[in-house]
């Protein structure tokens, strides 16, 4: 059935199959774990029940997004050595234990200290109990360190020798870890998972405020959901183009294709490319819709910085600019509009009307599956943009594949594609079921009121109203 096919085409698209579905579960997981800690914080610190109340609403969730999460990572593992032998053979001195030290740091603390989160507070204890959601929010933090540390080392290498047999040794310990992308990838990363927790929640509340405006856990939902989209998108636009500086200086073929730059601005400006159909035969992108100037003043923050084009690199080191053009820029449009969500919210909250505002909920409502989207834009875009290499600059795509002929590759390609659809389409609609279902006070099943333990104070309500 896939005779004539590239196997190592059909492995990538395999790869980046199961990838897409898993980065969400880990994306959701991360900005909900924490978000539960701070609302349990804020239950033992005020007393409030509406924190409580809507801690348990999300904590059932999390536990499923958890748990698909997990089961979806154990199958990029197996192909690691399936599909991709060679490339674990010659990185495995230096990834192999990296990938460990995320289990051991932060798989264990996050699957240890799981069951009393979800189970343990009549047994344990209001302390102990926030102790364990505090643990389970650092877990996944951790496991974002170790992976985006894996994967920068994977950008940009260092710290490294290479062996005769061809297999990277590790030699710096400390500069293999904090590689020149790690600092930067990890804070886009976990911004990109608060700002997508946030409009999860707040879309969720949302669809409860229009069925009923004076829920007072869809209040707060909405409320805090909105305070990160204002505070944290900002932000998240200043890390990304952070982000992108460092890019260029290490990576400026990705960079050179992310904006469809062919041609080296030696002896003018370099202007923005806001829209466009690269054309990777002609080296030109067709149609393009520029800005003057732009181009340079974004990318080396000078109106007459130099960027190299494509033209500057070998060609069989370009990547694929058709692909990674508009992912960016998708990507892009989404932290622009989650900006502009956060500032209407912040206008319609200084004229007290934040939970009157019927086109705002809807608005949010419409926005909340925005951040996957951007996720999985900004995946692309730095896989992509990597290619023709997994080990940037030393180990190419090619070069890192199975002796594992096509038929087999696409054959568990389908297998994927069908059991992904089934398992993790129920678990969605699972979750979907759950949202739809509205937040309501779980007094009866509260064990006792909040122990007020050393070191914790009340703190105000977070205004007028307990959910707001």
């Amino acid at each position: 059935m896939f005779e004539g096919f590239d196997p190592v085409n059909l492995a990538r698209f395999q790869f980046a199959f199961t990838v897409s579905f898993h980065i969400i579960f880990p994306a959701f997981s991360i900005g909900l774990a924490s978000y539960l800690a701070v609302l349990e914080g804020l239950w033992l610190a005020t007393g409030k029940s509406v924190f409580m109340d809507t801690f348990r609403y999300w904590v059932k969730i999390f536990a499923i997004s958890f748990g698909m999460g997990v089961v979806s990572g154990i199958v990029l593992s197996y192909q690691f050595g399936t599909n991709w032998s060679v490339f674990s053979d010659k990185t495995g001195p230096i990834l192999g234990p990296m990938m460990g030290y995320e289990v051991l740091s932060a798989f264990f603390l996050e699957a240890g200290f799981l069951g009393i989160m979800l189970f343990g507070q009549k047994r344990v204890g209001n302390g102990l109990h926030f102790f364990a959601t505090f643990v389970v929010m650092l877990g996944t933090l951790f496991s974002a360190f170790w992976i985006l540390s894996v994967n920068s080392w994977m950008q940009t290498p260092q710290g490294y020798g290479i062996d005769p047999s061809g297999q990277f040794i590790p030699e710096d310990w400390w500069a293999i870890v904090f590689n020149p992308s790690f600092p930067y990838r990890l804070v886009h990363m976990v911004l990109a998972a608060y700002l997508t927790t946030a409009f999860v929640v707040g879309g969720v509340g949302a669809f409860h405020l229009l069925r009923n405006r004076h829920n007072a856990s869809a209040r707060l939902m909405f409320s805090m959901a909105l305070w990160m989209a204002t505070i944290v998108a900002p932000i998240q636009i200043f890390a990304g183009d952070a982000h992108g500086i460092n890019t260029l200086e290490h990576q400026p073929a990705k960079v050179a294709a992310v904006e469809g730059h062919f041609d080296t601005n030696t002896d003018h400006p370099m202007p923005l490319t806001l829209f466009g159909i690269p054309n990777m035969e002609a080296a030109t992108t067709d149609y393009a819709l520029d800005v003057p100037y732009l181009g340079s003043l974004i990318l080396t923050h000078s109106l007459d910085g130099v960027v190299k084009g494509l033209k500057d690199f070998p060609r069989e080191d370009w990547p694929d600019s058709t692909v990674v053009f508009w992912t960016f820029r998708a990507m892009v449009a989404i932290g622009f509009a989650m900006l502009g969500l956060g500032l209407w919210s912040l206008w319609k909250r200084f004229r007290g009307t934040l939970y009157d505002s019927r086109w705002l909920q809807r608005t949010t409502i419409l926005m909340s599956p925005a951040g996957f989207v951007a996720v999985i834009c900004g995946w692309v875009t730095t896989e992509m943009g990597r290619q023709p290499y997994t080990v940037y600059g030393l180990l190419r795509t090619a070069e890192s594949h199975s002796p594992i002929e096509a038929p087999a590759v696409g054959t568990s390609l389908i297998a994927f594609i069908v059991v992904y659809f089934l398992l993790f389409g129920a678990g969605t609609f699972y979750i979907l079921r759950l949202m739809s279902k509205a937040p309501s006070p779980f007094e009866e099943d509260t064990p006792h009121e909040p122990t007020r333990t050393a070191g914790i104070t009340p703190a105000p309500a977070l205004g007028g109203h307990p959910a707001e």
